[in-house]
């Protein structure tokens, strides 16, 4: 008892110190941002403007990507395949790739002498400094977040109820539709919100494709570089309460009337 006790409190007390860690940098940038600063901020419409602009982009690239990425997500759950490994190696290597690389990856693909960057140029679309161009760096260092989170919650459903269905003459789709996606939506869902969130905080691949328009990393990157901290941080106070509020938001819609779910001993 008494070497579990110590170990509980030492426990506490080293993940008080990584939380402490956590908000100290945070609370301390809203102690000194002082109301009026912040109301200021709020009007500012080049600051409203970027705000926007990094959600709504963020949001569009997530819903588009996801179209691909999910069903790629069921394939890796459930296939077996060559090189199944080299391509969930692949499918993380964004996540640990530098930031500035990344960029420069992205700028080389959507350039005029890049592969859809000569596709996009020959419809007459520009995706340097557009938001086209910055939903793809977005995209692309954000994606593994929602293709293994989708990845694990295919893996968690039981294939004996996909085996089942198939066996009572349901087609693949509708077994998809009606069994899988419905049992793993709470981890797509996650996932879902986990790359919205990783690629509206991009700034270095982002920043490599397009400085303009501004999103609010770039935004801010900028105020404080041209003007210092006390300029900076009302802006990306702004933006952290924007996107809390957007989060909840989120997660609020994600979780949605309960439903009932099917248990682990009537599938046994």
């Amino acid at each position: 008892m008494v070497k579990n006790s110590l170990f509980s409190w030492i426990a506490m007390v080293l993940s008080s110190l990584v939380l402490l860690f956590i908000v100290a940098p945070l609370a301390g940038m809203f102690l000194h941002t002082g109301a009026a600063e912040l109301l200021e901020t709020a009007e500012d419409k080049e600051v409203i403007r970027s705000v926007w602009l990094t959600l709504w982009v963020s949001f569009a690239a997530t819903l588009t990507f996801a179209v691909g990425a999910v069903p790629l997500a069921w394939v890796l759950a459930r296939k077996s395949f060559p090189l199944k490994k080299i391509v969930q190696g692949i499918i993380d290597l964004p996540v640990v790739l530098p930031h500035t690389a990344a960029g420069i990856a992205i700028l080389g693909f959507i350039s005029r002498d890049g592969l859809l960057g000569k596709a996009a140029a020959s419809a007459g679309i520009t995706l340097i400094n557009s938001p086209a161009g910055i939903a793809l760096a977005m995209a692309f260092v954000s994606l593994p977040f929602l293709i293994n989170s989708a990845r694990d919650g295919f893996a968690a459903v039981p294939e004996r109820l996909e085996k089942a269905a198939l066996t009572l003459g349901a087609v693949r789709s509708r077994v998809f539709f009606t069994i899988s996606l419905p049992l793993a939506w709470r981890s797509i869902v996650t996932g879902f919100i986990m790359m919205f969130a990783r690629g509206m905080s991009e700034f270095g691949a982002v920043v490599i494709v397009a400085y303009h328009p501004m999103i609010a990393p770039v935004l801010i990157y900028e105020r404080f570089t041209s003007f210092g901290l006390k300029y900076a941080r009302p802006a990306s106070v702004f933006f952290i309460i924007v996107a809390l509020a957007f989060f909840v938001i989120l997660r609020l819609i994600s979780m949605g009337p309960k439903k009932a779910e099917i248990s682990r001993d009537a599938e046994a």
